[in-house]
């Protein structure tokens, strides 16, 4: 199996274990009624769907009866026939973003950096530390709504990996590893802290997911760089392209009464 399509299955199938999950004509959404930003929800369609406009519809109402934005993230190979329909209801592409992925052959460890350590959260106190990092690392202000914490917590006990990084004892970088399906595992939520950036924490915790991912027992690990100096940052410990991923969502007319 070609890796992209790898990858977008193990993307759809855990949208499909998560227990806020719906089924919408051909599409799976991925629903987190405790975490409000547009990364945790979205749709994933069918492989090879051709949805209808009626399917559009219901997919566009089961989102805004959530008070979400309807959003999709998927590799458009997969299901081609989607882009078009949805381009057509009035969508609006984010972002073409690459996929890279790592083999454990691949990894290449970063410089070490001073003070730095990096360990799994056990303690609330460590979990709630390291979602505070990722929530504000995302632009998010105040305290964190509880998503990012339940995440880290069900990677660790899933087989995936969660990690927080800290600098002379204060937090300065969170991450995970997914749950693991067939053997991938999706890095996901790595942030850095403002005053930590630029150091070379990030790619040290990078490092740290991916091998301890490796460590498991996972043969891929694969994610998406949120812009071409991150990706520099992944290409440098030894991630490469294999796929491109659409993001594409339908944002509310401000001229609509």
């Amino acid at each position: 199996m070609p890796m992209d399509v790898e990858v977008q299955t193990h993307a759809r199938t855990l949208a499909l274990r998560s227990p806020g999950h719906l089924r919408i004509g051909p599409f799976t959404v991925r629903y987190n009624p405790d975490w409000s930003i547009k990364y945790a929800n979205y749709a994933i369609p069918d492989q090879d769907a051709e949805p209808t406009a009626e399917d559009l519809d219901a997919l566009i109402a089961a989102f805004r009866e959530r008070d979400r934005m309807p959003r999709l993230e998927y590799l458009p190979g997969w299901a081609p026939a989607v882009e078009p329909a949805l381009l057509a209801a009035g969508f609006t592409v984010e972002n073409r973003a690459p996929i890279l992925a790592c083999a454990p052959g691949d990894l290449l460890r970063p410089k070490p950096v001073d003070s730095l350590a990096i360990a799994e959260p056990v303690t609330d106190a460590e979990f709630d530390a390291a979602a505070l990092v990722q929530h504000h690392g995302y632009g998010g202000t105040g305290e964190p709504e509880g998503g990012e914490a339940a995440w880290l917590r069900e990677a660790a006990a899933g087989g995936g990996v969660a990690a927080l990084a800290t600098v002379g004892g204060v937090p300065a970088g969170a991450g995970g590893c997914s749950v693991p399906v067939d053997g991938l595992t999706e890095l996901a939520g790595l942030a850095v802290a403002d005053t930590f950036r630029r150091r070379g924490v990030g790619a040290a915790l990078c490092a740290h997911l991916t091998a301890t991912a490796f460590e498991r027992g996972c043969r891929v690990v694969w994610l998406e760089p949120g812009d071409a100096d991150v990706e520099r940052i992944y290409a440098g410990i030894g991630y490469r392209r294999v796929g491109e991923k659409l993001n594409i969502s339908l944002v509310p007319d401000p001229t609509a009464g």
